[in-house]
């Protein structure tokens, strides 16, 4: 089929590629080229990149209402529009441009998680598994009946890992959904508004470490993290990211320790943040400036850690 997709991040770019093997993809649409990274140049979407590379127009409006830009996507003619993280609504004139209609994969088991933030609320929020959904969009919010459902367990992926997986679970998902479209066959499914839920998106600082944060909570909210919104804390004054941590559920490790909430100790050669109720052992650890580290090798560089008085903190607002 003649497809126009749309999408942005490296969630997008991997159902891009997927689909480009298989269809025509008429034109891509992403969001426009953004600063990034400690040169602050303006740099081009994934999936941006992507279709460069296949030499497919790529098109970066800043919005889809004006009429301008909806006249550009008609001529393109698509059989339907595909859409993966694309940042921005679909309004009513593009969604009635495509005979075949426009298809969502939504990186959440609807009508659970609709919104911006499937991976990383489904993480936060303890669930057991996740999944993708082939969705038909409609002017509600991710509302759209669906057709194509794909599952995963969570288990200890974290949210760049899971994305990763969704992706490619999600482009499979999503060439079932168009062979069955081209053979008449799609059978959709209405979701049930009573279970959904709202995956608002992640704000800045949100998943900070604080010493007054249950270990359960604090291991989930660096699972849950990536660059865009790491976990962060002080750690002996120092400020960093916290990549990688686990759960110390070890009663004689917490008396042995005498756990004390803000106390950073390396004991058995291992870095542990004392948490409200548990230690959380971090496994890595990324100061600023520097090269992310395990926490191990984070403590070599502190002076007096053996001490047992070494504290963290959660970090200043002005340092969010």
């Amino acid at each position: 089929m003649r497809i126009v997709f749309m999408g942005t991040p490296s969630y997008a770019a991997t159902i891009l590629e997927n689909l480009i093997a298989q269809h025509e993809v008429a034109g891509v649409y992403t969001r426009p080229d953004a600063v990034r990274g400690r040169g602050r140049r303006l740099v081009a979407s994934p999936v941006k990149q992507v279709a460069a590379l296949q030499g497919i127009p790529v098109f970066t409006p800043r919005t889809l209402r004006d009429p301008a830009v909806q006249a550009e996507i008609a001529s393109l003619a698509p059989d339907a529009i595909c859409v993966a993280a694309y940042g921005a609504i679909l309004p009513a004139e593009v969604l009635a441009i495509p005979p075949r209609g426009c298809l969502n994969v939504h990186a959440s088991l609807l009508p659970h998680w609709r919104g911006a933030a499937p991976v990383e609320r489904a993480i936060l929020a303890g669930d057991e598994e996740t999944g993708v959904c082939v969705m038909r969009m409609e002017e509600g919010l991710d509302t759209g009946d669906y057709c194509i459902m794909r599952q995963t367990a969570i288990g200890r992926k974290n949210a760049e890992e899971l994305t990763a997986e969704l992706a490619i679970l999600g482009s499979q998902a999503l060439l079932t959904a168009l062979a069955h479209m081209e053979q008449g066959t799609l059978e959709w499914k209405k979701q049930d508004d009573f279970f959904a839920t709202y995956a608002h998106k992640i704000e800045k600082g949100e998943l900070n470490l604080a010493p007054t944060d249950k270990a359960k909570i604090a291991q989930r909210k660096v699972q849950a993290s990536s660059p865009a919104h790491p976990a962060r804390c002080k750690v002996a004054s120092r400020s960093v990211a916290i990549t990688r941590a686990e759960r110390e559920p070890s009663r004689l490790l917490r008396e042995k320790t005498k756990l004390v909430p803000g106390r950073a100790i390396l004991y058995d050669r291992q870095l542990y943040l004392c948490m409200a109720d548990q230690l959380l052992r971090i496994d890595g650890i990324h100061p600023d400036g520097k090269h992310e580290m395990t926490g191990a090798d984070f403590a070599r560089g502190v002076q007096n850690i053996k001490s047992g008085l070494i504290t963290w903190e959660a970090l200043d607002v002005q340092d969010h």
